[in-house]
């Protein structure tokens, strides 16, 4: 594993979860904490530490977002109507790099985030490269052509480690997909519990 891809499955260890449930994270072989002292770190978390420990599974998640643009998230969360916990998630769901991920057009977010940065992406027909862009209801998003060929897109198609959502749609032969609506938690194939709820009693204290 490169040192680059093996900065990214850190996460996975101080976490004690296989965030993305792919068969090379390291938490598979080894599950104590990084660092010279991770075996004997274990210890009863405080209620604080629970849900630090949420938070940073959820922003680890979709690619370690920001701190600042985390909060952001969970403040239009809070002004919207209904669920807070529920919002956050349909908002994280909804970016770009996020959708691309769930279509099985990159391995990882971090590879759909860098797929989306470089440009090889439509929405409706205009590319756009922000990987943070809120994808709308019926949005079509489409691979543009001289990249439906590239290897990385032909094999993140063709992995079975994950399945394609029933809240989007994708043709893996036009590499062109639909987003159809906004997910619940409920409808979110995470490989790992996530909690919402302890994200919000977070930031709320």
């Amino acid at each position: 594993m490169t040192k680059r891809a093996e900065s990214k499955y850190k996460i996975n260890r101080r976490l004690g979860v296989n965030l993305w449930g792919r068969a090379k994270s390291p938490i598979n072989k080894r599950e104590t904490i990084p660092g010279q002292h991770g075996a004997r770190r274990k210890q009863k978390p405080t209620d604080f530490g629970v849900q630090l420990m949420a938070k940073q599974k959820l922003k680890g998640y979709y690619g370690n977002i920001g701190e600042k643009q985390f909060r952001k998230y969970y403040e239009e969360a809070v002004r919207r109507k209904g669920d807070t916990s529920e919002n956050l998630i349909a908002l994280l769901e909804r970016r770009l790099d996020c959708v691309i991920y769930r279509m099985k057009l990159a391995v990882t977010p971090f590879a759909a985030r860098q797929f989306v940065n470089h440009g090889h992406v439509t929405i409706n027909g205009k590319r756009l490269n922000i990987p943070s862009y809120q994808v709308k209801d019926n949005d079509l998003i489409e691979v543009k052509e001289k990249s439906k060929q590239l290897t990385a897109v032909l094999d993140a198609a063709q992995s079975g480690e994950r399945d394609v959502p029933e809240y989007l749609e994708i043709d893996h032969r036009a590499m062109r997909g639909r987003y159809l609506r906004a997910p619940k938690l409920a409808d979110v194939p995470y490989p790992v519990q996530m909690e919402p709820n302890l994200v919000v009693e977070f930031y709320s204290r």
